[in-house]
């Protein structure tokens, strides 16, 4: 499948070639996801949890991936190649793509990295406790649903 350069702007009827692999249990991930389903007016990413099929092919593809369900992983394709971007970056790229104001609280991408992931991961440890756990991934919606991968 041919996609359009990251930098390019898909329209809301292309497919997308930004995948947001996320914590399907996790209350905070869940209602991140349903943020970003909101605040995505083009349409650009697409869903999977990190417990789906999706995600385990993927894994095989980019061992960084690896198998720990405490971090987002953002994947864009372009030519047939796929980045793979984890926590802080994972964040900072996802904001960058979204209209807005959100699209500045990525300029924070100049934090260094080690500190930024820090801070991610402290917040990873913490977030089942906080905002607790799913019984199992949600359905999407049946509007949802062409944006969402098993």
């Amino acid at each position: 499948m041919i996609l359009p350069a990251a930098h390019e702007r898909a329209p809301a009827s292309a497919p997308s070639d930004r995948l947001v692999l996320y914590d399907g249990v996790c209350g905070f991930c869940d209602a991140s996801v349903r943020w970003l389903l909101v605040r995505d007016e083009r349409a650009v990413f697409r869903f999977a949890p990190l417990q789906g099929a999706t995600a385990a092919a993927l894994r095989a593809r980019h061992p960084e991936i690896g198998d720990a369900l405490d971090s987002i992983a953002y994947v864009e394709a372009s030519d047939g190649d796929e980045r793979v971007h984890l926590r802080s970056e994972a964040v900072f790229r996802i904001l960058s793509e979204l209209d807005g104001p959100w699209r500045h609280v990525a300029k924070l991408r100049w934090l260094p990295r080690p500190l930024a992931d820090l801070g991610y991961r402290i917040f990873a440890r913490l977030r089942y406790r906080v905002f607790g756990r799913l019984d199992e991934c949600r359905a999407p919606t049946p509007a949802e649903r062409g944006r969402f991968l098993a």
